[in-house]
């Protein structure tokens, strides 16, 4: 059963640590599945040839268990004839089939516990075989996002952003500067729009100030006025 020592190493792997160690984590979880599914195929080629060895022991069994029997009832016929001689001989027989007999069942004691174990770890590297694919789509999730933020990380590290937002800065005064100086040049100038305004200003002002007049004028408004400052 040379085979599973490749087998029990692969069983008994951890895989967490194997990745950890890995240069290539992707890489590697591919070699892992190729080298679980090609293992499974070994286990199962060596399980169908031991259930093909057990059906030929098997029939093998029942070929002595007949000579058994047929050499038993033949060393009966002829102790019945009289031939002590015969049936010893034939009981010789039976003795040797039932030898190789007992042989053949003790093969298939071992064959029945070989297989046995193969059921054990087909299911087990198959849980793993599973366990792995799974991780593999995980991991190649991962690593792509990994290197995208990588990406975006060196773009980072290559601009100097300290830099970027401190020549921002300049420009942006820049722009104040010029600003005010547009707006200095504005300074004691008149536009249209401020005279017309100034216009309804003083139109405003004249009729307060003719309506105060024709107040005064009335006579009683005068005496009112007297009398108040008095």
């Amino acid at each position: 059963m040379g085979i599973f020592s490749r087998f029990t190493d692969i069983i008994n792997a951890n895989i967490n640590s194997i990745l950890d160690k890995a240069e290539d984590p992707e890489k590697m979880v591919r070699l892992i599945i190729q080298e679980m599914e090609e293992t499974l195929v070994e286990v199962r080629t060596q399980s169908a040839k031991l259930i093909a060895d057990k059906k030929e022991l098997n029939r093998r069994v029942e070929r002595l268990q007949r000579e058994v029997d047929d050499w038993e009832s033949k060393a009966e016929i002829a102790l019945s004839k009289g031939r002590e001689d015969l049936a010893r001989a034939a009981l010789k027989e039976k003795s040797g089939a039932e030898e190789a007999t007992i042989a053949l069942e003790t093969d298939l004691e071992v064959i029945d516990h070989n297989l046995e174990k193969l059921s054990g770890d087909i299911g087990l590297l198959q849980q793993k075989l599973m366990d792995a694919k799974t991780r593999q789509k995980a991991l190649i999730v991962r690593g792509r996002t990994a290197q995208s933020r990588m990406g975006v990380k060196r773009q980072l590290h290559d601009v100097d952003i300290d830099e970027a937002m401190s020549r921002f800065d300049r420009y942006e005064r820049r722009i104040d500067d010029l600003e005010g100086e547009v707006e200095a040049y504005d300074l004691g100038q008149k536009t249209l729009s401020d005279e017309i305004g100034e216009l309804e200003n003083d139109e405003k002002v004249d009729e307060e100030l003719a309506k105060l007049k024709a107040k005064m004028a009335q006579p009683g408004a005068q005496s009112s006025t007297q009398a108040e400052s008095e």
